[in-house]
């Protein structure tokens, strides 16, 4: 049995790997932050299967990843630990970059030292792209990041390679971009439309406020993604490779595609708040996953609309379930 240690496991991306692995036979442990919220909605239906424990770790301390390499011997470790949120990356950078750039780096030191054999995965992200108005985005698109988020991720990536070349550590990158799901944190736009939408719907609530709606992105569903992070760690050379569908929305469509999903006016109900937009904003990524397919034989299993359709549906029938235990 192959054991695997996931950090960010309470997160939608740990989430939907921590069920991947499991599901293949894998025993998982999971690290999680100490906070005065359990904050594990998303992994309680795991909680007590018997191939997984959770355990209190923080990317901010090296001794605790010392202390499980010591305990256990691990085959893989996914890195999927991060302060994610791009917009608050701005308003706490300093938290950002030690978590994002110097978390891998202690995990990368740790693995170099105690177990060199163990396969790693860091999760890197098209934000790295930034402003770079060439598209779409591969593994050699020059990165030009445009957030504190986004220049901690490109020192994590850079580092992920020179362990790979200096050390001959197992170590790849997934360079994914926006992956959404109804695990999606509230405050990321996707999921704040979503939510929104299902409240308006049941009268719940009246207004949506948004920021920037021009913004192209290229959205998957985590749960497809997943699927590639593990498949690289099944490669017998590590390397990097972008993640994505290779289709881009703006914010607007996907507004859009689930206000009329959801029988709404989006007029009658959206606020532009210039408050939620961002001090340097990337107007467009999307991403080119010829060499995921090639090399990985993955690619996207979920559409744009089929993936506004599950989010939506998914939040409509939570809230449905929460009304009638009242």
């Amino acid at each position: 049995m192959k054991t695997a240690l996931i950090t960010g496991a309470t997160g939608q991306d740990g989430s939907y790997l921590s069920e991947l692995l499991l599901e293949k036979g894998y025993k998982v442990i999971g690290i999680k932050r100490r906070t005065s919220l359990l904050a594990t909605d998303r992994i309680d239906h795991l909680l007590d299967h018997p191939s997984f424990q959770l355990v209190y770790g923080s990317m901010n301390d090296a001794g605790a990843f010392y202390r499980l390499f010591s305990a256990q011997k691990f085959d893989e470790v996914y890195n999927l630990a991060a302060q994610s949120h791009v917009r608050v990356s701005f308003d706490v950078p300093e938290e950002t970059v030690d978590t994002v750039a110097m978390g891998p780096l202690r995990l990368l030191e740790c693995i170099r030292t105690m177990q060199p054999d163990c396969k790693f995965y860091q999760a890197s992200s098209s934000e790295m792209y930034g402003d770079n108005p060439e598209h779409p985005q591969n593994e050699i698109t020059r990165l030009m990041p445009a957030s504190p988020y986004a220049c901690a991720k490109v020192f994590a990536h850079g580092l992920t390679r020179n362990y790979r070349e200096g050390y001959g550590i197992h170590a790849s990158s997934g360079i994914l971009f926006n992956h959404e799901s109804p695990r999606r944190g509230e405050t990321f736009v996707t999921r704040k439309i979503t939510l929104a939408a299902a409240r308006i719907k049941l009268g719940l609530q009246d207004k949506l406020s948004l920021g920037n709606l021009d913004a192209l992105r290229d959205w998957g569903y985590a749960k497809d993604y997943v699927e590639a992070m593990w498949l690289m760690l099944q490669q017998d050379k590590p390397d990097d490779y972008v993640i994505a569908t290779g289709e881009t929305h703006t914010v607007r469509e996907f507004l859009e595609e689930v206000f009329q999903i959801a029988e709404l006016n989006v007029d009658k109900h959206l606020i532009i708040d210039d408050r939620l937009k961002r001090p340097h904003e990337v107007p467009w990524l999307e991403g080119n996953f010829t060499k995921a397919k090639e090399r990985l034989g993955w690619e996207p299993k979920t559409t744009f609309s089929g993936l506004a359709k599950l989010m939506y549906e998914a939040d409509y029938s939570n809230l449905v379930k929460l009304s009638e235990r009242k």
